[in-house]
């Protein structure tokens, strides 16, 4: 019987003499959540996880695309796309994508360039006309001064080729590399830091009917074996980032069930990453139709992530996001005030 082991994340400055620091981090745990596909959840002492996991959960994260994960990361998004969910068409132009870039750049840590939409319904774009999108941007981006590192956002290995060349630092793959055989073995050769999500089934059939049998669990499997694929391949675990995949695949009550328990995600010894922003979640629960109205919903899911020791955002709305994120340090007396 598989065991799992989710800590219980904390962030009080009353902090207990047997509490362990999470991953590095500013979180904390001394309690964990056993779980297993067939008893019921149990809660235990630190000191009862298994040593191996308990290293996992522990252990500093290594610097990704040359950022430390001693503190939260917010990893703005720009779809230089025609049809993305949100904001598909605004930057669609180059030099409204280097205008939004460093509108951008003012809050964000990394910034994350994507030139196909991966919306729930979305077509697969030829790999000619996403490289067009996006490698110009990029290049324009790391020429420009703006100081931030870029992550390309990309099935695609020859997509992915051309972002590396033109200066992208990470590849942020929604499919962990299993729509393009050839993506993971350039990433390897590359050296250069990845992003592996989850998906059940493919941008345009993924949301017709998603099921699992523990989608918590599930999703943690799933991620395990490809982050020991990736590791096959030559790239370390130190510059592996794991994303749960918000959305893609996903009903309410998945995304829901994900969320309470993304300090699960720590026990696979990597960064975590969430892409929840403007999702359609946030949408019905918060009574917002429209993606842009999102923005309140989006910020709390983000905070409620970092809470339990996520280390990256990936978000639309970076300068909201930043202010709220400033004032929940500080409340919490976590780094210094306007970090």
């Amino acid at each position: 019987m598989s065991r799992y082991f989710r800590p219980i994340v904390q962030t009080d400055a009353a902090r207990p003499p047997d509490a362990l620091s999470l991953a590095g981090g500013w979180g904390w745990f001394n309690r964990a959540e056993e779980l297993s596909r067939d008893a019921p959840p149990q809660l235990i002492p630190a000191h009862a996880i298994p040593r191996e996991t308990l290293a996992a959960l522990t252990t500093p994260r290594a610097a990704i695309a040359g950022l430390t994960m001693d503190r939260p990361r917010i990893m703005g998004i720009l779809n230089v796309t025609p049809d993305s969910f949100s904001d598909g068409g605004r930057f669609f132009d180059p030099a409204a994508a280097l205008a939004q870039a460093r509108h951008l750049a003012d809050g964000a840590d990394l910034l994350d360039i994507g030139g196909e939409s991966t919306r729930p319904g979305a077509e697969v774009v030829p790999a000619e006309a996403e490289t067009a999108r996006t490698a110009p941007v990029i290049s324009a981006l790391c020429d420009s001064g703006i100081g931030l590192p870029v992550s390309i956002d990309t099935r695609k290995a020859a997509v992915a080729r051309a972002a590396v060349q033109a200066g992208a630092a990470m590849i942020n793959d929604v499919a962990a590399f299993t729509f393009d055989a050839a993506l993971g073995p350039f990433a390897a050769e590359a050296g250069v830091s990845v992003c592996l999500m989850h998906a059940q089934g493919d941008p345009a059939t993924m949301q017709d009917a998603p099921s699992y049998e523990n989608v918590l669990l599930d999703v943690y499997d799933f991620l395990s074996e490809r982050v020991t694929g990736a590791e096959d391949l030559g790239i370390p675990r130190s510059r592996i980032v794991v994303d749960p995949g918000i959305g893609f695949g996903k009903t309410l009550e998945h995304n829901l069930a994900l969320l309470r328990g993304l300090s699960l995600f720590h026990g696979l010894g990597c960064p975590v990453l969430l892409g929840a922003s403007r999702k359609r979640f946030i949408g019905t629960i918060g009574k917002a139709d429209v993606a842009e109205a999102r923005m309140a919903g989006s910020v709390a899911v983000a905070l409620a992530a970092i809470a339990q020791g996520v280390q990256f955002v990936r978000v639309h709305d970076v300068a909201e996001t930043r202010q709220a994120l400033r004032l929940d340090m500080a409340l919490k007396d976590i780094g210094e005030p306007g970090d």
